[in-house]
């Protein structure tokens, strides 16, 4: 028998760079993802095949999981890995995994370990629930694939529903599902991809994460706190009062980085407010204030990115928007008004091509709506 599962990328227009940190954030999953199609195996082999990238990926999902290959197939490797921790695995796959959008800025990496996490546990007959399916992707993707990432990725991929707004308390792992207000005016979600793609592992994300923490430990000193390791060490440990007191003292780059923090915990909790009654001029300017931040307290964001985003605020039709992934190549993200996505399109496509005309190629503008999280297909 044949299976099929599609699992949504997903794009976060308030919480940028806080889930690491514990922090409160916001996303939807939409109606472009990625598709995994399956057969179960008899045997403990799994082969694979992507129509997006060149070879084919083997292993047995029996064995002990071997170290990364700088490969596509790391990603079933890892979901293989964080599943072991937990079940014994018996049963491979033939499968074919394809995405229906360019790589970077959608969490792409993370709609594949939930496809793949979701394939093993099916063909090894164990029920995961979608906030287990979260977690264990989640910890695939730092464990063994290198990402020190938060949560969000992975809850709005496999939590999403349609029409609502997710928001998830990152510390408490508590999550809201927000349904659109009756009187919101349509809107649907634009996507401009800057022509770029990029690693998370490779750049400076993980080096973001290390500066929030260093900030953390620098208050918690001043504070007399007792200090935990770094790993077990978050910015939602501390209070912005306390932050305050000692912002001064602190090295500028980590005040910085504690700034977007609290500032983020603000403007997402303003955003739900925005969201519950339908004002969506108001969620989309704290959209646009997050993405302000994140240029210049948090420091993310090619000069690509940058020049798609000032397009982005002098563009009639969009009520907001701001980098969309971890902010170094990838993606911009909108909301739009539908009536206008012809006009939207020509004219951020114009602004930013006359800046980088090297990406006519490869720059391309698409617009989606929200959906419901990771399932399979009939």
């Amino acid at each position: 028998m044949k299976y099929h599962i599609f699992s949504p990328y997903r794009v976060c227009p308030l919480g940028a760079h806080v889930d690491h940190q514990h922090g409160l954030v916001t996303g939807f999953a939409i109606d472009k993802g990625v598709d995994l199609t399956f057969d179960v195996r008899d045997d403990s082999a799994v082969n694979l095949r992507s129509e997006t990238f060149d070879g084919d990926v083997s292993f047995d999902i029996a064995m002990p999981t071997l170290v990364k290959q700088g490969n596509w197939g790391d990603y079933a490797r890892g979901a293989k890995f964080a599943l072991q921790k937990r079940f014994q695995l018996a049963k491979g796959i033939d499968g074919v995994i394809k995405g229906s959008l360019p790589v970077g800025g959608l969490s792409s990496s993370a709609a594949v370990l939930i496809a793949y996490v979701m394939a093993f546990a099916k063909a090894n007959s164990i029920t995961l629930a979608p906030f287990e399916v979260m977690k264990i992707a989640s910890e695939a993707e730092r464990e063994y694939i290198g990402l020190n990432n938060g949560l969000l990725d992975q809850a709005c991929i496999a939590l999403g529903k349609k029409d609502h707004l997710l928001m998830l308390d990152c510390e408490s792992n508590e999550y809201r599902l927000i349904p659109k207000h009756p009187n919101m005016p349509p809107f649907e979600l634009g996507i401009f991809f800057s022509g770029l793609t990029r690693s998370l592992v490779s750049s400076d994300y993980n080096l973001r994460v290390a500066e929030c923490k260093t900030a953390a430990w620098i208050v918690q000193a001043y504070e007399n706190i007792p200090l935990k390791t770094q790993e077990k060490t978050f910015l939602r440990d501390i209070s912005e009062s306390m932050f305050k007191r000692h912002r001064d003292e602190m090295p500028p780059r980590f005040a910085r980085r504690a700034e977007h923090f609290f500032g983020e915990h603000k403007r997402v909790r303003e955003g739900i407010s925005a969201w519950e009654t339908g004002n969506l001029e108001w969620f989309g300017s704290l959209s646009k204030a997050s993405c302000e931040s994140s240029i210049h307290s948090y420091e993310c964001g090619s000069p690509e990115l940058i020049a798609i985003y000032e397009a982005v605020l002098t563009t009639d039709g969009i009520y907001g928007g701001r980098f969309s992934g971890a902010g170094f190549k990838g993606a911009c993200i909108a909301l739009v008004d539908p009536s206008k996505k012809e006009r939207i399109e020509k004219e951020i496509t114009e602004k930013y091509l006359s800046k980088y005309p090297q990406y006519k190629d490869s720059f391309r503008v698409c617009f989606c709506k929200s959906d419901d999280g990771a399932r399979f297909v009939e």
